[in-house]
């Protein structure tokens, strides 16, 4: 995890603690005396790829920093159920207070790992690339985008701060593309893309003269996307959007696009069913 991710799990941690925790865990602290110690995993309940072990790791250290951590199962790895990702061993009372927390952060990321690894792996074949999009759990953007990339794909942009995208929205205020590539183009750095989202092959023109940086197909058919393609013959980068499913992926990279974007690999992930276990 880099920096910013990392920063962001803290922040994040904190808050799932101070939710969950309270005051105090009433029941543990109650029932497990003060400085006893166990040894626990977790242990993959289905088959996935497995994301977000630093961040569970970060929760068990914030309740006893000395617990020792040890990894089975690297970031990234494919897991099969019964697989043990980790082993550690911690006060009792940290690892009966932290579980929930931990899991529900490794549960959520090694879903959208999973996830992405299989439209990775759908278009592995071809030159595109898969991408998520801003469809973030909110305040989880950045983990969830760490785990995207865990699982295989790539990032589109963090927020509306490190690219331009113009919609139809944009458009409609500006009087057109080409007033509002231009409106953006005289507003932002040098070096920040323009990304112009079409629906028309008329559109796309458009975007290319006006000097887009990439051109978004979107809901677009098959056949019109491969004659955007065409059109845009590598003057633009080509990203295609919209009504994409894992069947039909194949299809669509084969038009010949750079990127498609998903946005089911975060708003609309399932979380991998994964357990701690205590060990006598």
């Amino acid at each position: 995890m880099n920096e910013l991710e990392l920063k962001a799990a803290e922040t994040l941690i904190e808050l799932a603690l101070r939710e969950d925790v309270g005051e105090g865990d009433i029941t543990t602290d109650s029932i497990i005396p003060a400085g006893t110690r166990r040894k626990a995993k977790m242990v993959a309940k289905a088959d996935g790829v497995v994301a977000g072990l630093p961040v569970a790791e970060m929760v068990f250290r914030h309740l006893d920093p000395d617990m020792t951590w040890n990894v089975l199962t690297p970031e990234g790895s494919p897991v099969k159920k019964g697989d043990v990702m980790v082993e550690f061993e911690g006060t009792y009372r940290a690892l009966l207070t932290g579980e929930r927390t931990a899991l529900n952060f490794l549960q959520r990321l090694s879903g959208i790992a999973t996830m992405s690894a299989r439209y990775a792996d759908a278009v592995k074949d071809f030159k595109t690339v898969i991408l998520d999009t801003r469809k973030t759990l909110p305040g989880f953007r950045m983990l969830d985008k760490y785990a995207v990339k865990t699982g295989g794909a790539s990032n589109h942009r963090i927020g509306l701060f490190d690219m331009a995208m113009i919609k139809d929205n944009h458009i409609e205020v500006a009087g057109g593309i080409t007033e509002a590539v231009k409106a953006v183009r005289n507003n932002i750095k040098e070096g920040i893309r323009i990304e112009v989202e079409t629906t028309t092959i008329a559109q796309v023109q458009e975007a290319l003269d006006a000097g887009a940086d990439i051109i978004m197909l979107d809901n677009m058919d098959n056949e019109t996307m491969r004659r955007s393609v065409e059109l845009i013959a590598g003057r633009a980068k080509v990203e295609a959007s919209g009504n994409m499913t894992l069947e039909r992926l194949k299809e669509v990279a084969a038009t010949g696009v750079d990127f498609i974007s998903i946005g089911a690999l975060t708003h609309s992930v399932s979380a991998l069913d994964i357990s701690q276990r205590l060990e006598n």
